[in-house]
């Protein structure tokens, strides 16, 4: 077949979505399909493009056998409300215009945020018919609501409005997590429709040696270390950690936060205002860097505003869990991230504002070696059902399926126009 996947976010970028479109691409690649990728300039989560892509209108890259087609786009420094929905809205039309050149596939995935890609896939399939799988990784519309960055009204409603078309003018529509499959059709998108295809992980076989993370950044054998790693932005509510590592007493604690977005320069200005000794502030590693660091933590953070549960997963944790790590959560009781660490028994949830019962749990974890192994061996097991080839086999099932119907129905259009 011949795929084409649409979305904002692909290789060289290391957090959010990229990783898992790219992992996508690959997989689609190696089953022998034809797949191109139309995405935008690497810009995440730092935003910021490099100098070299800086007013390029495109490029078309060969990425593993992957062909990319990146477009223009506006990335603003800081991103609020208004700059975020055009940068999103740039990138929608310069990359319609650049699919309006490129072939028609046999199927499309087009990947949401941003929402907008929904009308505008309808709109290029007016012209290029193919069926459309629709894949959400992020309910923008109830997660903006649910964080309080937009309030009911005008806007709201168009932005349901936008959702609503998408979901019906797609041939299928596919989420990463159950609760938002189940918000999907109470929204009244048909069950036949819905696909579940959460973000996998590869499972190692193997870890990196314990230790490099700790000597390259000064942290001793003894020290007891919580890492928190990936986009530094408003959904994620990080200031919990820096009020919670102020209240620890614990005196071997510290608090590794790694990464980049929205919410950096608020996190190093309370570190600094609070004179914290026990915080540390890093940039995104890369991978090598990043497994070594995972390795070296004695509990991972995976943190959610009050509020956004129910409308994004944080497929983080995964890779945690992939690395036998304890995780300590920060999120709503009702979410499905409380859940699913209930379910799998991998570690401990606290609710949203609540700093002092935070830090009190990093000082019980501390002293508890045997309860965070008894952790990382169930997160390890729960995990299991997010590896990454099985997600993707499954995913492809569906696309094959869908293209094959599609093909049919070409192919039968032609004859009866060949027979009229």
């Amino acid at each position: 077949m011949n795929i084409t996947v649409w979305g904002i976010n692909y290789a060289p970028e290391l957090t959010g979505i990229a990783p898992y479109n790219t992992a996508l691409c690959e997989h689609l690649q190696r089953q022998g399909h034809t797949v191109r990728m139309v995405t935008s300039f690497p810009y995440y989560p730092a935003w910021k493009k490099s100098v070299a892509d800086s007013g390029r209108f495109c490029r078309t890259d060969e990425v593993n056998g992957v062909s990319v087609h990146r477009c223009w786009h506006y990335v603003p420094g800081r991103p609020g409300t208004l700059k975020r929905i055009l940068h999103e809205a740039s990138f929608v039309a310069s990359s319609l215009i650049r699919l309006l050149r490129l072939p028609r596939p046999d199927v499309f995935v087009v990947v949401s945020p941003p929402l907008l890609l929904g009308a505008a896939a309808w709109l290029l399939t007016r012209v290029k018919p193919a069926p459309v799988v629709f894949h959400v990784q992020d309910m923008q519309p109830d997660a903006a609501l649910g964080l309080g960055m937009l309030k009911p009204g005008l806007f709201m409603r168009m932005l349901y409005a936008l959702e609503a078309f998408a979901y019906a003018r797609s041939a299928r529509v596919s989420a990463i997590s159950g609760d938002m499959l189940k918000a999907m059709a109470a929204k009244g998108v048909p069950v036949a429709k819905l696909i579940c295809f959460p973000n996998g992980v590869t499972l190692p076989e193997t870890q990196p040696a314990a230790g490099a993370f700790r000597a390259r950044h000064g942290l001793r054998a003894d020290d007891f270390v919580a890492v928190y790693s990936g986009n530094l932005g408003v959904k994620q509510g990080l200031e919990i950690l820096i009020e919670a590592a102020a209240r620890v007493a614990h005196p071997r604690m510290q608090l590794v936060i790694c990464g980049d977005g929205a919410m950096r320069p608020r996190l190093e200005e309370r570190i600094r205002e609070q004179k914290l000794c026990n915080v540390r502030l890093l940039p995104l590693q890369d991978e090598a860097h990043y497994l070594e660091m995972l390795v070296d933590a004695d509990v991972t953070l995976v943190t959610q505003q009050a509020g956004s549960g129910a409308f994004f997963f944080p497929s983080k944790l995964l890779r945690s869990l992939a690395l036998a790590r304890p995780v300590l959560t920060v999120a709503d009781e009702s979410s499905e991230l409380a859940r699913a660490l209930t379910e799998g028994g991998f570690g401990v949830n606290v609710p949203p504002g609540h700093a002092d019962e935070l830090a009190r749990v990093l000082d019980e974890l501390a002293v508890q070696p045997e309860r965070l192994q008894g952790y990382g061996v169930a997160g390890r097991r729960f995990v299991a059902q997010f590896e990454q080839g099985k997600v993707l086999r499954e995913f492809t099932a569906h696309l094959t399926v869908l293209g094959a119907a599609a093909g049919t129905r070409e192919r039968a259009k032609c004859e009866c126009e060949v027979a009229g």
